[in-house]
């Protein structure tokens, strides 16, 4: 499988060359050059997650790992539980848990495959992964590749502007995990990562990488857990399910509309995002107008400038039609992120802001659809204790603490502050790191 440079066409590279790259010339991100169709979905949604998930993996990586490596590799990566959750008092209504793995998120899925793939790659060379994050990728990056042999990890994130739980989560460990609070909002952060992909006096004598969704291994991961959900529903359900997925920088949507590419049945993906709603607005209108970003109670999807987009934008070309039919993308206002809060807890259900809005997003599409009812499911990405002081202040109960928060709740914090200021930034890596 060939791995196309979106921005670049005349850079192509394999798996390999694509994951140790991260981001191809031109600050581009790489993509199949197509995506494999698979046999027998029904089939393949009776087997085991990790089983399945080789079987879907294998094609976009068969002249690189061994079927035997990527199971091993899968077996490493997805050792925790993914359960399917009916919300009481719905019909047909569905969370997605994804937040069982050891940063509580959902992107541990896609960090801790990254991981093994960097294992697997890297050699004795030691490695730089440099990357922005808007919450919890930071901790799935930090905890996938704490204590890794010959790898590094630098985490820039937006100062006072991610939970101080999600910030204990990464910003505690220390060892070859560094973390830098960056004075500016997310995009700030995700700039500065671009510039030094395309310094050559760093990106080259650093070894950098990225361990961001615009690195493809982390986002091919996303795929697997597509077809659990559908494998928990029911093929016949399947066919007609509805996905609901809370939507920053578009790597869970992205990996949604890759696993329906892939031949998983769906009825259509509903991309929720809130106030930054770019892409909304891009899908409606048909001009791309990123404006400022908005600081919301949904933190991690404050992202103006979403970098997977364009992969969507890639598949959307190959097949348009599909695409028309099956993406739509819905504005979330606070107000209404906060009524699902209260209302799913009315339910018996404990959601984390993010999940609630695409909670939000999936009913007011049950509402203005006229569609037969039909299996709804909405994406829980991270553990709803990450967002106490939220939770808290909008339904007056109180929260407890997993065992993973309560463990790192009085440690200290071992970020360093800079200015949004690349000089500064690539300064302080040529000076701590090489």
């Amino acid at each position: 499988m060939r791995y196309n440079n979106i921005r670049v066409v005349t850079e192509q590279v394999n798996f390999r060359q694509a994951v140790m790259r991260g981001l191809g010339q031109d600050q581009g991100l790489f993509f199949p050059e197509k995506i494999p169709v698979l046999d027998d979905i029904e089939g393949l949604l009776k087997l085991d997650f990790v089983t399945r998930s080789q079987k879907i993996l294998q094609p976009f990586m068969a002249d690189i790992l061994s079927p035997d490596e990527l199971l091993g590799m899968l077996e490493r990566a997805f050792d925790f539980e993914l359960p399917l959750v009916p919300v009481a008092g719905h019909e047909k209504v569905y969370a997605l848990e994804l937040f069982h793995g050891p940063s509580l998120a959902f992107k541990d899925f896609g960090a801790r495959f990254l991981g093994q793939c960097f294992e697997q790659f890297a050699g004795a060379q030691t490695q730089t992964i440099l990357t922005a994050t808007s919450g919890d990728t930071g901790a799935a990056v930090a905890h996938a590749f704490y204590g890794m042999k010959n790898i590094r990890a630098v985490i820039l994130y937006p100062q006072g502007k991610v939970t101080p739980l999600q910030e204990k989560l990464f910003c505690t460990l220390g060892g070859n995990i560094s973390t830098i609070a960056i004075d500016g909002d997310f995009d700030a952060c995700q700039q500065l990562v671009k510039s030094a992909f395309s310094d050559t006096d760093i990106r080259g004598p650093l070894n950098l990488n990225s361990a961001n969704s615009i690195n493809i291994a982390r986002l091919l991961a996303q795929v697997c857990y597509y077809f659990e959900a559908a494998a928990q529903l029911g093929y016949v359900a399947a066919k007609s399910a509805v996905y609901s997925v809370p939507s920053g920088n578009f790597g869970n949507a992205t990996a949604g509309m890759i696993a329906h590419y892939m031949g998983l049945p769906m009825q259509c993906l509903i991309a929720a995002t809130n106030a930054n709603d770019t892409v909304p607005r891009f899908l409606a209108e048909g001009y791309w107008d990123p404006r400022s970003t908005v600081a919301t109670l949904t933190n991690a999807m404050d992202v103006s400038l979403p970098n997977n987009f364009i992969r969507i934008q890639q598949m959307a070309q190959n097949q348009p039609d599909l695409f028309v039919q099956q993406m739509y993308a819905r504005k979330i206002s606070e107000a209404a992120t906060e009524a699902a809060i209260v209302e799913l807890n009315s339910c018996g259900y404990l959601a984390d802001p993010h999940s609630a809005l695409a909670y939000a997003a999936l009913m007011q599409d049950r509402t203005n659809s006229g569609k037969p009812l039909s299996a709804a499911v909405f994406l829980c990405t991270a553990h709803p204790a990450k967002f106490i002081q939220t939770l808290t202040a909008t339904l007056n109960k109180e929260i407890t603490l997993p065992q993973e928060l309560a463990a790192v709740v009085d440690k200290q914090l071992l970020s360093i502050k800079l200015a949004n200021d690349y000089p500064a930034f690539k300064n302080h890596l040529l000076t701590r790191l090489r």
